[in-house]
């Protein structure tokens, strides 16, 4: 079998003066050569990636074992927050098109990864606001009304969702949709998500940073500017710390954070590493770069 993943040593300075992490190596991916390769998900088993490309146009599975790529869609928005059932066997995604009068519309779909079926959740539509796949139900807001869809037959577990709707952060609890936006209405939210035990929320404001809170807005944590968030944990969080002129990024280091303001950095300066994504149970953070590479940061605490 040809071999999957070209491995290179991690120093061990990459620790910095904190330490989340035991850092292992990091590995690269023999991904096919493509200058706009994006990791877009990691499975919560570790054995395969999502990938599109920087425009989010189209969606394929990459086995990390064989080396082979699974088509999953070539519509545009199909990288955009994809997202992968706990068993792995379901891919949830986007699929956008456009109107005659050049409107958007997005649609939702999930694909079986074993049969190939394809199911739609959401009929295209202009306010497609949140979607969490949680376990295997997807827990879709579309036009501040919340639905919650069993994968592949699964029954439909209900669990809260964090949106945006006009840049503002919104909440689903119970069924009922409102405005959430804890550090304040006069700022943008992006790159919201919910903690796994479900008891706080993970969001970025822009140009500000990265915050976690309550699911009642309370007990705002700062975790500075750390970009892309997501969690890893309940109480680690990996994102990205990225600098650019303006017109090229410059340089990137995907980073973990506690709750309690604890930082590592874990990737070394000679890589610009982006837009990682982790997968817990296998200690696995897998990123990008802006060349269409493709590596995996192997962790363990």
């Amino acid at each position: 079998m040809r071999k999957v993943l070209l491995a290179f040593a991690l120093s061990a300075s990459l620790c910095g003066f904190a330490q989340i992490f035991n850092v292992g190596e990091v590995t690269k991916v023999n991904l096919p050569a493509n200058v706009d390769n994006l990791v877009a998900g990691i499975s919560p088993d570790g054995s395969y990636l999502l990938v599109t490309n920087s425009a989010n146009k189209g969606l394929a599975k990459f086995d990390l074992a064989t080396s082979q790529s699974q088509v999953l869609s070539t519509a545009p928005g199909a990288g955009f927050d994809a997202q992968i059932s706990q068993d792995g066997n379901t891919v949830v995604y986007r699929e956008n098109s456009f109107t005659a009068n050049h409107l958007r519309k997005v649609a939702l779909n999930s694909k079986n990864l074993a049969t190939g079926e394809v199911t739609n959740l959401v009929a295209p539509t202009r306010d497609l606001q949140g979607v969490a796949v949680e376990g295997t139900t997807a827990n879709v807001v579309n036009k501040g009304k919340f639905s919650a869809k069993g994968l592949n037959g699964a029954k439909a577990v209900k669990a809260p969702v964090l949106s945006i709707n006009n840049r503002q952060l919104m909440i689903t609890k119970d069924g009922k949709t409102s405005v959430f936006s804890p550090n304040g209405q006069q700022f943008s939210y992006i790159w919201q998500s919910v903690s796994p035990d479900a008891t706080k929320a993970l969001y970025f404001v822009c140009g500000v940073g990265a915050f976690v809170c309550d699911l009642d807005g309370s007990n705002i944590k700062s975790l500075g500017l750390v970009r892309a968030p997501q969690w890893y944990d309940n109480n680690t969080i990996v994102g990205m710390q990225d600098k650019d002129n303006g017109e090229y990024i410059l340089s990137s280091k995907v980073v973990a954070v506690t709750l309690d303001g604890t930082m590592q950095t874990l990737t070394s300066d000679d890589v610009i590493a982006m837009y990682p994504y982790a997968s817990p149970a296998t200690g696995k953070i897998a990123f990008s770069t802006p060349a269409g590479e493709a590596y995996i940061i192997n962790v363990n605490k």
